[in-house]
């Protein structure tokens, strides 16, 4: 697990592919994804799925707009599969290279 601190308080995610935003701030998911797709490079993971519900997508154009500025993304998409009723996007991620390690 690793600890994402935010203004308010100190979260511990379980770093394992697939980042629910629906606990997070609006505010936080600048910082919050960037670091968690990083952690899941170093922990070999490089397929990620983010969930950030349907609603009205202003969750889901951030997340992308993020996404688009990560060299460390090779291409993402929406989720096909939809995990309940929620909003996802799957994201695939660069390898690491082995001086990154």
């Amino acid at each position: 697990m690793t600890e994402y601190l935010n203004e308010n308080s100190e979260v511990v995610l379980e770093i394992d592919g697939t980042l629910d935003l629906h606990q997070f701030s609006p505010k936080d998911v600048k910082t919050l994804v960037p670091g968690y797709l990083v952690e899941c490079q170093h922990k070999g993971i490089y397929e990620v799925r983010i969930i950030h519900g349907k609603g009205k997508g202003v969750l889901r154009r951030t997340v992308h707009a993020i996404l688009n500025r990560l060299d460390s993304v090779v291409d993402f998409r929406l989720d096909d599969k939809m995990i309940g009723n929620w909003g996802a996007t799957v994201v695939r991620l660069k390898p690491l290279a082995m001086e990154d390690h």
